[in-house]
């Protein structure tokens, strides 16, 4: 058989209805987060769901299912599929995240990830200072040292830094902290917004920051070691925020 005998082959959303119901489920995930569809409504009957989309009713059916994993919707008999509050919105989801973020005009999503990633790794740190091995320490050292090389080099420079970090997470032990540190910035890390201009004085200061981390894990300091942490990723979101929005929340 020739190429030209062989039967059309489906594109690869029609051969795996999952995908579409997925596709669909990202438009409506954004959809509810730009307030098209705001909380307390109803969304579009499912009959004009499907015409909208060109899909069938099973894909559509699916895709509400996933936007009540979300927490974004509910079923309500006789009112149909219900927009929740956006109290009740999974933010750790990676959809409903990353839409949320592309909507925040004023950076307190970004505020509230920052609060959150330094509660998280400052504790981890206080671990690390009580349990970390000379190889840990020394790796630590290494990593701060290579990056004094590398503030010429912003995109080296940041690949360093969350290897820096990631170290001082693995070592507390503490799976679930580092699991919701690294889910959250899976979503930010290569956002202009959050990572800031790349300018050789922030990363400087910013190592100055690792410095201080490295020097009170390896003196085994765990309170100094938390604090330094703490005040690190307060000090490098500071200096490379958006001027966007109060800050307040950041206030110790």
């Amino acid at each position: 058989m020739t190429a030209s005998d062989r039967p059309p082959v489906a594109p690869e959303w029609v051969r795996r209805p999952a995908n579409l119901a997925s596709a669909v489920t990202a438009e409506l995930v954004e959809r509810v987060v730009r307030g098209v569809h705001p909380p307390g409504t109803s969304l579009p009957a499912e009959p004009v769901l499907c015409e909208s989309f060109s899909v069938s009713r099973t894909v559509v059916r699916e895709a509400v299912k996933l936007l009540q994993a979300k927490g974004l919707v509910q079923v309500r008999q006789g009112a149909g599929t219900v927009v929740n509050p956006a109290s009740m919105w999974n933010m750790l989801d990676e959809l409903v995240l990353a839409a949320v973020i592309a909507e925040d005009e004023t950076s307190a999503v970004l505020d509230d990830l920052v609060v959150t990633r330094r509660l998280l790794e400052s504790d981890m740190a206080l671990v690390a200072a009580r349990t970390a091995s000379r190889a840990v320490v020394d790796r630590l050292g290494a990593l701060v040292d290579l990056m004094d090389e590398l503030v010429d080099e912003p995109d080296a420079y940041r690949e360093q830094d969350l290897a820096f970090h990631d170290t001082i997470m693995q070592v507390s032990g503490n799976r679930l902290a580092r699991g919701v540190v690294r889910a959250l910035e899976s979503q930010v890390v290569n956002t202009a917004r959050y990572v800031g201009p790349s300018e050789r004085a922030l990363c400087v200061e910013s190592n100055k920051g690792h410095r201080r981390v490295y020097e009170r894990i390896a003196a085994g300091d765990s309170g100094g070691a938390a604090k330094a942490m703490f005040d690190h990723i307060t000090e490098a979101w500071l200096a490379r925020r958006p001027e966007s929005g109060d800050p307040a929340r950041l206030e110790r």
